[in-house]
């Protein structure tokens, strides 16, 4: 008899999420246990209930999940589970608060099927949000020349800063986009443009956005109206629009969002030892184009 997989799904927020509940039973869990307001202080009875109720064969069978609204708190509740670990004892464990590793991992999965990641110039915009930040440092790590762009030069310098951590050789810089000169200039030479702004906020009007001469890429990952990149459709997946600029909406790259994360909860149960951050989730989102 197979032994049945088990998803311990720990969400920071008071509630669990239905919508990560429901693509883990879709990607074949058999048992779903769900736990809300986990934090790092509570969370080390949940895993070692994870980890001491199975042999060392069936752990592969038993896994985790990280969500809920609050990336740094994902985070830190990642920290503590690994932590808690010791030696071969351990289960499989996947990050995506709020969504933004498996986003990020949809937007760049899916640049990289229109241009050479390699020598090519983005912008990211709201690039010092969570999954800007997690766009930016995928897209740095394949070779592309990021830009981060914020109302706060200073706070898309830190950004780029601190993405650029361990990743040899990368070129991410962060530049100020507050007003049109500002915009303009942060899309000078830029191939690919990435909106990772907040729901219902538009970052740059239609105007603005026909000055760029070198843009080949458009892609909004905002759904709800107003578009983050004006004249960009939540529904656009590969259009071309009157410049021949192909544009992707947020619902666009979703279709591939949630088979990366159905992916992802897959293969936590190919062994007991994973641990699926943005670019092992990047990863599997390039399996999904062989």
């Amino acid at each position: 008899m197979n032994t049945p997989r088990v998803l311990f799904q720990f969400d920071t927020d008071d509630q669990p999420s239905t919508f990560d509940g429901v693509v883990a039973v879709d990607a074949g869990v058999d048992h779903l246990f769900r736990h809300g307001s986990v934090t790092p202080e509570n969370v080390a009875s949940l895993v070692h209930g994870a980890m001491f109720t199975r042999g060392a064969k069936a752990l592969r069978s038993t896994a985790i999940f990280i969500g809920g609204t609050d990336v740094l708190a994902g985070e830190q509740l990642l920290s503590k589970v690994t932590s808690t670990f010791f030696g071969p004892v351990r289960v499989s464990v996947m990050l995506d608060s709020n969504g933004s590793n498996t986003t990020a991992a949809a937007a760049v999965v899916t640049a990289a099927q229109h241009c050479s990641l390699m020598n090519c110039r983005a912008l990211v915009l709201a690039g010092t949000g969570p999954v800007g930040r997690r766009v930016a440092r995928l897209l740095g790590r394949h070779g592309c020349d990021v830009r981060i762009g914020s109302r706060s030069p200073q706070r898309a310098e830190q950004a780029a800063a601190e993405i650029s951590v361990g990743l040899k050789d990368s070129s991410i810089h962060g530049v100020s986009t507050a007003g049109d000169d500002a915009l303009q200039a942060a899309m000078a030479g830029c191939q690919i443009l990435i909106a990772c702004g907040a729901a219902g906020v538009t970052l740059i009007e239609q105007t603005t956005l026909d000055t760029a001469a070198d843009l080949k890429l458009l892609i909004d990952l905002n759904a709800v109206p107003p578009a983050g990149l004006e004249g960009v459709e939540p529904t656009d997946k590969g259009r071309r629009d009157a410049r021949e600029r192909i544009c992707y909406g947020a619902l666009g790259v979703g279709s591939l969002k949630m088979k990366i994360h159905r992916r992802a909860i897959e293969h936590l149960f190919a062994c007991n030892d994973a641990i699926l951050d943005a670019e092992a989730i990047y990863a599997l989102g390039e399996t999904l184009l062989g």
